[in-house]
């Protein structure tokens, strides 16, 4: 794998670990801006975070990547409801971070689509032939 994208994978994965665990650390972040209509938003935040660290760990081997990549973007897509929430319920505060209306649409169209390449980036298998497909990283 080039380096390049191996230091790319290791960022993503140590991105979805933190912030799958700071669902747990700090819900009421995240359940201050989870949209009335969504069922449970307890059980929904909880699970987002289990998520988000199940696919960084299987991101690690190269086995199960492809199908983690995956799994990022459709979270992703499942996260756009509270991302367009968001925008109409700004000014609104994330632990220290004031979240305006122009950073809810740069969210929204910038940082989410951005993400989702990233993830998307490590759905193809780009290793060198001779890499073992039982190795990690």
């Amino acid at each position: 794998m080039q380096t390049f994208k191996k230091v790319s994978l290791i960022i993503l994965v140590l991105f979805y670990v933190f912030a799958g665990i700071n669902h747990f650390r700090n819900p009421v972040s995240y359940l201050h801006i989870i949209p009335p209509y969504i069922p449970y938003p307890v059980v929904a935040n909880a699970l987002a975070g289990c998520f988000e660290v199940l696919f960084a760990v299987m991101m690690l081997f190269a086995q199960t990547r492809k199908f983690a990549a995956w799994g990022i973007i459709l979270m992703l897509l499942a996260f756009l409801p509270v991302h367009i929430s968001m925008i109409g319920d700004a000014p609104l505060k994330l632990g220290n971070l004031v979240v305006t209306p122009l950073l809810a649409w740069v969210r929204l169209l910038v940082l989410q689509p951005l993400l989702i390449l990233w993830a998307w980036w490590h759905t193809s298998n780009a290793e060198p032939s001779n890499y073992s497909a039982s190795r990690s990283l």
